[in-house]
């Protein structure tokens, strides 16, 4: 995951005690190195303590800021004291990245007009000036907060993830390869909508990726090393020869995709077409492609794809698309999520081991190679989906945990058991909401990074289903 960089801002206000400044340089640095994040910072010389108040120092800081335009991911605008708002909205309403408030306690004992900051009521009026100017800003618990505490360290590694689900989504592009299987109106998406938020979609006839395919020979070096790379990645003693060299085929098109095409994610129509005409499943591939960075969703389910890609911006891990599958016996609150194999194998307890599709395998025996099979492990995760409607995006997320409990070993596909507080009431409200039968999972819990993220900062819709 490439290293954040934030700008640091520091405020000030003359009758003051300024000179607090100073030290709440040395202990913004120290905090934002020591999280392991990069920064930059206007001179001290630049204005008294480096900081600013007046208009015309906020003009200062605006070109400085600007001069610096893509060498940093958010703002982390200090408050050592009360700190004066018209510098500070001069300095940063056009920064165009996300804004962290950041106000610094008082000290009982150290009450006095030499020592106190007022910082505590100051963050209001910045604030308060800044939804004025309808520039969007990010607040975290606790209201005020030392740099060198333990609870800003968990500021900064939050801050750092919305920036990076930020900067992430605003512009991508997804990758769309064949049209919807005509089985699944629940994955219909409008990809006008999507526009409107940044999210570019290239779409591409399922007859072009075989023209692709069949253009490769087997011995290519691209094919054979493509094999090599898929042996290595997962279990494929059981699959046949040809149907080996056809799966690395697939994997080497849609490399080519990505690669001409700069695919940020991509979602693939995966049956029924591969399995009749080439006798392969992908589900193995898109797992690869989840564990080497790239996110990719089955069934032509995009939507999948935009919230896989938040949460792998989010985490820097792996995250999957599942079904909402199974009841796990009586219990209202543990459900079976599931896909047929394109979890990534990050995700899973171990290797997988790559079979034969069984649901293609029943009706046309040979035709489904390339499953994915095996378990989810345990872990804190973050579920969440999208859709489209009347010309707006909107999501959900809320968060459960995988439990690693069993599933018996008849059971087909790659499944895991989460347990998800009060199941029952938000499976309800995801029905009424007209949202699908699939949802996408990330490891970790980070709910209030994505809904600040997409609310604060990429203005989609958010449906709480936890409420």
């Amino acid at each position: 995951m490439k290293k954040n960089t934030f700008a640091l801002y520091f405020g000030n206000r003359g009758f003051m005690p300024a000179e607090l400044i100073a030290g709440a340089r040395d202990d913004m640095v120290k905090a934002v190195t020591d999280a392991g994040y990069d920064y930059i910072m206007m001179d001290k010389d630049a204005t008294r303590y480096g900081a600013v108040e007046t208009r015309d120092e906020g003009r200062l800081y605006h070109d400085w800021l600007e001069s610096h335009k893509g060498e940093f991911d958010g703002v982390i605008l200090c408050m050592p004291i009360f700190i004066d708002e018209n510098g500070a909205i001069t300095a940063l309403r056009d920064a165009n990245v996300p804004i962290l408030m950041q106000a610094y306690p008082d000290e009982i004992g150290k009450m006095d007009f030499a020592h106190r900051r007022d910082a505590f009521c100051g963050k209001f009026s910045i604030t308060d000036v800044f939804s004025q100017y309808h520039v969007p800003f990010t607040v975290l618990k606790p209201h005020v907060v030392h740099p060198l505490s333990k609870e800003f360290r968990q500021n900064l590694d939050d801050f750092a993830a919305i920036c990076r689900v930020v900067k992430g989504m605003r512009r991508f592009t997804i990758g769309c390869i064949g049209a919807r299987t005509t089985a699944f109106k629940t994955v219909r998406f409008d990809e006008v909508a999507l526009e409107k938020y940044g999210i570019t979609v290239e779409s591409f006839d399922l007859s072009e990726l075989f023209h692709k395919v069949d253009e490769l020979k087997d011995d290519d070096v691209k094919v054979v090393a493509k094999m090599t790379r898929l042996k290595e990645y997962s279990n494929f003693s059981l699959v046949p020869t040809d149907r080996m060299i056809t799966l690395a085929k697939v994997s080497c098109a849609i490399d080519q995709y990505i690669e001409e095409y700069h695919l940020d994610a991509l979602t693939l129509r995966c049956w029924n077409e591969m399995e009749t005409y080439y006798r392969v499943c992908p589900c193995v591939l898109l797992s690869e492609l989840n564990d080497r960075g790239i996110v990719a969703s089955c069934e032509i389910d995009l939507c999948s794809a935009i919230t896989m890609r938040a949460m792998n911006l989010a985490s820097g891990q792996s995250t999957a698309c599942l079904d909402w599958n199974n009841n796990y016996g009586t219990d209202p609150n543990k459900v079976i999520l599931f896909h047929c194999g394109p979890v990534a194998q990050s995700l899973m307890t171990e290797k997988g081991l790559v079979t034969e599709h069984k649901m293609f395998a029943k009706c046309d025996p040979g035709s489904g190679w390339g499953c994915n099979e095996g378990r989810i492990r345990a872990f804190d995760m973050t579920f969440s989906n999208c859709k489209t409607e009347d010309g707006k995006l909107t999501i959900y997320a809320s968060e459960a945990k995988f439990t690693g409990e069993p599933i018996e070993s008849t059971y087909f596909g790659c499944g895991g058991v989460a347990e998800i507080p009060d199941l029952q009431n938000k499976l309800i409200r995801l029905a009424r909401g007209g949202f699908k039968h699939h949802t996408t999972v990330g490891v970790g819990h980070m709910k209030d990074i994505l809904v600040e993220a997409f609310s604060t900062y990429l203005h989609y819709d958010v449906v709480d289903i936890d409420r």
